[in-house]
């Protein structure tokens, strides 16, 4: 496997930092668990509220708010069941009476590029624009939103989705990885959010991914 993000960016994934380039080259059964704590999560008004309850039955946003919340970021590259190359981004957000997860599988597509599919069921899957920053970091973008659930399949409006990004890049001073993520609605304004840091660690999973950051249902929406 070449590398999700590699295939994506092409020429331009050498001008990534060279410890972000490493956190991104994943492949042939090498992956990436970071541990860390969201410096602030946060949440747009109370009529966002049922929005992030819904999303958090299937792993896709939550209604929590806190303040250095200890996070972990599980990274695994595998082949998923429908022969495509596939990166986990499964994070886990520890508040004091409750464990949130925020599950995504990268897949890259020939026609789309890269492809984000959303939650335990993968129902929801979105375009991704990735650009790398001029400090050597990367920021994310998304773009259209396919919703498929039994047999309905639908293309979602930015004015239902609106926009989510994602900024990543390495602090040389703390030696470690520092995120941003912000979810924005065109009309109703900030909706989710955190940022934080962590630490990077490569684990060896030559002996196959674990099923507990693998969705339930793996779907195709190219």
């Amino acid at each position: 496997m070449t590398g999700v993000f590699e295939r994506t960016l092409g020429p331009d994934f050498a001008r990534l930092h060279p410890r972000v380039r490493e956190r991104l080259a994943l492949s042939d059964g090498r992956g990436m668990i970071g541990h860390g704590a969201m410096d602030r999560i946060w949440r747009g008004p109370g009529f966002t509220l049922p929005f992030l309850w819904l999303g958090s039955a299937r792993h896709i946003l939550f209604p929590e708010r806190g303040r250095n919340v200890p996070f972990t970021i599980e990274n695994y590259p595998y082949v998923d069941g429908h022969g495509r190359e596939t990166v986990s981004f499964v994070r886990t957000f520890e508040f004091p009476r409750r464990r949130r997860r925020f599950d995504a599988q990268m897949v890259f597509s020939a026609g789309r590029g890269l492809v984000d599919y959303l939650g335990t069921h993968q129902h929801l899957a979105v375009d991704l624009a990735v650009s790398v920053r001029p400090d050597g970091g990367f920021r994310i973008r998304s773009g259209e939103f396919r919703f498929r659930e039994g047999p309905l399949r639908t293309r979602l409006p930015r004015g239902v989705t609106g926009t989510a990004t994602v900024d990543e890049w390495f602090d040389d001073d703390s030696g470690q990885f520092r995120i941003e993520v912000a979810v924005v609605h065109p009309r109703f304004g900030p909706v989710f959010g955190y940022e934080g840091s962590f630490s990077a660690r490569y684990v060896d999973v030559g002996g196959g991914v674990s099923g507990a950051v693998k969705p339930l249902r793996e779907k195709v929406m190219d």
